[in-house]
């Protein structure tokens, strides 16, 4: 009996496949039989109204021909209600579709499908904290640190066997590399591949188990890891070696992650009446490829300027402090900030000149004494006297 798959979905003729789309979800979820007031019979006619009409090909024969019309395969096709299951994988039947039926009720009753294509083993990542100096995060360096991790056995290569003895194909999976598993689920009995865990998925197994790993193919060892640290890297930044994690028998390492953690600057501003010669630069920060610090001076220096000697990453430079120079401007000495472009990646080269680097800035502060002696004091009423 030829039956009216629009009217099963409550739509017209003209229906889009938009409209057909939202009508199916709506009934599908209505008469689902795991559902309280399920209808199996409903949710089979609502599965074969929807496989017809979603699909141009087969609503064009539908509206030539009907549900019983020559080679359209709608009605006795087997499976459930019609329906053929054998495009889940692209979809339904291969048209162009946005969603099938393990999307629509794996999210509404918790079902879903999952994937029966082995994937890759792979080992697990490893992370280690590392703290470097301020001027190290400037500059780069390298640095050598012990990580213990399991690693590809030495003695048999990983193949899990005694050198010069053979495999034979394992028991478990008949040398396939997989085992396949019958799954139910409401339309019926599937069956599914997962990877061999006795062989891990190479279908064979030693015939004499290597005697220093035991047949797992790895063993753990203390290994030493020579980082560089390239210039201007960041406190919380990570550095990643590919590789240098654990390793797992029949798959690829993982990987080895460096956090880097950078000390503070701890040098400060000196006083203003320090006996040193030597000028600090206080608080140094980076902000970009440029160093930020700020530079304490006396009154004097900014009313008769002054030339400083500074004590700096690049160690000692004289800069000239211009007579009228206010609190909070900035003087900028160029090239004695951070490295950056090629050659910078190798701590090395990232201090000679080939190397581009930011600027050194140094924000002024003028320090005001608290008290005055009375020299000073005298000295002070005259220049006020003369209106300075």
């Amino acid at each position: 009996m030829s039956q009216d798959y629009y009217k099963i979905l409550g739509v017209d003729k003209n229906a889009s496949k938009d409209d057909i789309k939202k009508a199916f979800r709506k009934l599908a979820h209505q008469h689902h039989p795991d559902k309280n007031g399920g209808d199996d019979k409903k949710f089979k006619e609502v599965n074969e109204a929807y496989t017809v009409l979603s699909d141009d090909q087969k609503r064009a024969q539908y509206d030539q021909f009907g549900s019983a019309g020559p080679s359209t395969g709608f009605n006795g096709g087997g499976g459930f209600g019609g329906f053929d299951f054998s495009g889940f994988s692209q979809g339904f039947n291969g048209a162009d579709m946005e969603f099938d039926l393990g999307d629509i009720f794996g999210g509404i009753f918790g079902g879903g499908r999952k994937s029966s294509r082995s994937k890759e083993k792979r080992g697990s990542d490893i992370q280690v904290d590392i703290e470097i100096s301020f001027e190290d995060s400037i500059f780069g360096t390298e640095k050598e640190f012990t990580v213990h991790r399991t690693d590809t056995c030495t003695h048999c290569k990983g193949e899990r066997k005694e050198p010069g003895t053979d495999f034979v194909t394992c028991n478990t999976c008949n040398g396939q590399g997989q085992v396949i598993e019958n799954r139910r689920s409401m339309f019926g009995t599937f069956q599914s591949a997962r990877m061999c865990d006795t062989c891990d998925g190479t279908g064979k197994i030693p015939k004499e188990k290597c005697r220093e790993c035991k047949g797992k193919g790895t063993q753990n060892k203390k290994d030493t890891i020579r980082a560089v640290i390239p210039a201007g890297i960041e406190s919380g930044e990570m550095l990643r070696v590919t590789g240098k994690g654990e390793a797992v028998a029949g798959g690829r390492n993982g990987d080895l992650f460096i956090k880097i953690y950078v000390r503070k600057d701890t040098r400060q501003a000196r006083s203003a009446y320090s006996t040193s010669d030597v000028s600090y630069i206080g608080n140094v920060r980076k902000e970009g490829n440029n160093l930020v610090g700020e530079l304490h001076i006396k009154i004097t220096d900014t009313l008769l300027g002054a030339e400083k000697e500074l004590e700096t990453l690049d160690g000692k430079i004289t800069i000239k402090i211009p007579r009228g120079i206010t609190h909070g401007e900035i003087l900028k000495v160029k090239e004695k900030g951070v490295p950056f472009g090629p050659g910078s990646e190798n701590p090395e080269k990232s201090r000679s000149s080939s190397v581009r680097r930011g600027d050194l800035l140094l924000v002024i502060k003028i320090d005001i004494p608290d008290k005055l002696s009375k020299n000073a004091q005298r000295l002070v009423d005259e220049l006020k006297g003369e209106g300075v």
